[in-house]
Formats: structure tokens, C-alpha cells, sequence
């Protein structure tokens, strides 16, 4: 592996309205003191827009370090006056449409911002070279695989949903990248990141919002489903370390490597509902625990999802530290402020 130094250097960030874009942007700008974040987000009305706005207005702070564009990575002539005018030395694509169940609804999205988004990412650091591309990819790239802990070594060419198809084509794309045209890339597949501000389509925050209304929370598979939660704090400083290491040269003659990035320690959903209420209470943010509902799986989902990230820890020390119960507090502290309760 190369050591990549981040002091000095613009970084060009995207999706940096989005939750891991902004708490990695803020990191960035906080750990290294002369590095220069170019961020871009389209800002798309897929959740509440405000949200979106509050995150970047707590980057303002920073000054002229922090560059705010509002584009979309599927337009290419956008992406590349900014590659043209800054010529980042790292870039960490995180613009995406996320969610499994939305993709099956509304695939279209998909495919315009994972798909020709991310091939205008790749094209750009190849016609302006950069010192590394890291990327978001996903544990949904996993499907039904019935093996766990998820390891990278494991066959994933049976995707469940059509946002886990566009994460493996991602995966592909970068793959051909590297070996072609030597660009080193790292490619992170997250797993459920949770944490204040987070976002509003994922089911903490939903059974957040349905137990403040006094609405009755889906709980499905009949609660028999388990997802391995990771802190957003502990995220951010793990995608921080492997930006500062470029990959090792493949036997193919690529520079690329994936990672996983979660807990390494799956929750039963009927075990983190309870701890959430439990938070919840705690702020006064509810007065006792709500009516739940057991329902089937859904289409698209899946049964369990297990980070083995034994690659990380080795080559990056990466050790997520902040216990279940902590993170729910900090969410529910942010979620007393934030919606006035």
C-alpha cells in the first residue's frame, strides 16, 4: 500500500448533503487544517430537503475550505468544470440514490445517478488523474447469501434488488478503471449507519417519527431480522484512514481493493427497537413504548446482514467503538433539538 497525504490537498467529495457526505466532509476539514473540501450534491427532494440544508449549514463554519456546488454527478459538463477548475488529488464518491425499496418503485433514479453517475466520476479521474477514488458500494451487493460474517471473498452475482445490482456494476465499473487506466481505487461496502441527523428513510428514524405520532411501527419478518448497525462517527473516521492508503497491485494489474465497513455485530431488530424506546423516553421525547405490528419480509429485503471486517482492522486498525445504547442516545439527544419535543 501508498500513503496518501491529505494535508494540503483538495478532496472532492459528493453527495456531500447526504449523511455520511457531510459528517465525512466535517472530519476532514476538522482533523486535517490547510485540506480544502469541494463538495457536490443535487439535493434531490428523495427525503426532506431541510434536513439536507441543516447539514451543509454546519460546514459553513469552515469558510473558503468548505466549496459548496449543488449538481449532479450525471451531468457530466457539472463534474468536470469541477475537476477542471481544482483538480481534487482525492476524491470519495458518495452520491447515490439509496434505499432498496425505492429502487423498485422508482427505478429510473437508479440508474441515472449509480449508474451514468458514477461512470462520469470515473472517466474524470481518468482524464484528470488523481492519487486515489474511493467509492461507495453496499452490504445489499450481499443478497440472500445465506453464509455469514459477509466476507468479500463471498460470490455476489445474485442481487435481490436493482439498487444492489447498480452497487455490483459499481463495483465492475471500477474494477475495469483500475486496471485500464492504473487509478488507484478503494471501494467501502456500508453497512447500516445510524446517528443524529441520519437519514429519514432509514427505520430507526421511521420508527422514531411513527412512535412520536402515536402510530403503530412495522416491525417485519416478524421481527426475525437482524442488521449490523455502525455509529456514523466511527464510519467517517474509517473512511478517513483508507484515503490516506492506496491498494496493493492486483495479480491483474489493478489497483483496487473492497472493503466491508460495519459493526461486526448484528442486532435483532426487536432488541435495537426496544433500546431506541428506551432513548426516546429517556429525552421525553415519548412517554412509554409503542404498538408494534408484525408483518412479512418485503420484497427486496434481507434476512441478516454481518460485516466481516477483518481486512479493515488489519490493514487500517479499524475498531467501530461506540456501543449500540450511546449512538441511540446521541440520535434521540438530536432528534429532541432538532424537532423541538
Amino acid at each position: 500500500m501508498s500513503n496518501v497525504s491529505l494535508n494540503g490537498r483538495t478532496i472532492l467529495v459528493t453527495g456531500a448533503a447526504g449523511f455520511i457526505g457531510s459528517f465525512l466532509s466535517k472530519k476532514l476539514l476538522e482533523q486535517f487544517a490547510d485540506v480544502k473540501v469541494i463538495a457536490i450534491d443535487s439535493i434531490t427532494d428523495y427525503y426532506d430537503v431541510s434536513l439536507k440544508e441543516a447539514r451543509l449549514k454546519m460546514l459553513e463554519d469552515f469558510g473558503s475550505r468548505f466549496n459548496f456546488v449543488k449538481g449532479d454527478i450525471a451531468d457530466k459538463n457539472t463534474l468536470e468544470s469541477l475537476f477542471k477548475k481544482h483538480k481534487p488529488s482525492v476524491v470519495v464518491n458518495l452520491a447515490a440514490q439509496a434505499g432498496v425499496r425505492y429502487s423498485i418503485t422508482n427505478p429510473d433514479a437508479y440508474i441515472h445517478s449509480n449508474m451514468m453517475g458514477f461512470y462520469n466520476v470515473l472517466e474524470l479521474c481518468r482524464n484528470y488523474p488523481v492519487e486515489h477514488l474511493v467509492f461507495a458500494s453496499s452490504s445489499s451487493v450481499y443478497g440472500s447469501n445465506k453464509k455469514i460474517p459477509y466476507s468479500t471473498e463471498d460470490k455476489v452475482d445474485c442481487p435481490v434488488s436493482l439498487y444492489a445490482a447498480t452497487k455490483k456494476s459499481n463495483e465492475l465499473f471500477a474494477y475495469a478503471y483500475s486496471k485500464l487506466y492504473k487509478i488507484p481505487v478503494t471501494g467501502l461496502r456500508f453497512f447500516t449507519v445510524y446517528g443524529p441527523m441520519g437519514r429519514p428513510d432509514m427505520a430507526y428514524f421511521k420508527f422514531t417519527d411513527k412512535l412520536v405520532k402515536g402510530e403503530t411501527i412495522q416491525i417485519y419478518n416478524n421481527g426475525d431480522m437482524y442488521r449490523d448497525f455502525t455509529y456514523i462517527d466511527d464510519i467517517v473516521t474509517g473512511i478517513v484512514n483508507v484515503m490516506q492508503k492506496t491498494p496493493v497491485q492486483t495479480e491483474d494489474g489493478a489497483f483496487y481493493k473492497i472493503y466491508n465497513i460495519g459493526n461486526h455485530k448484528p442486532e435483532n431488530l426487536v432488541t435495537f427497537v426496544d433500546i431506541l424506546e428506551d432513548c426516546l423516553i429517556k429525552e421525553g421525547i415519548i412517554k412509554e413504548k409503542g404498538k408494534r405490528e408484525f408483518l412479512p419480509m418485503q420484497p427486496g429485503d434481507v434476512y441478516q446482514t454481518y460485516a466481516d471486517v477483518s481486512d479493515l482492522q488489519r490493514d487500517f486498525g479499524f475498531n467501530p467503538s461506540t456501543p449500540l445504547q450511546e449512538g441511540l442516545s446521541r440520535f434521540a439527544a438530536w432528534y429532541k433539538t432538532y424537532y423541538n419535543n
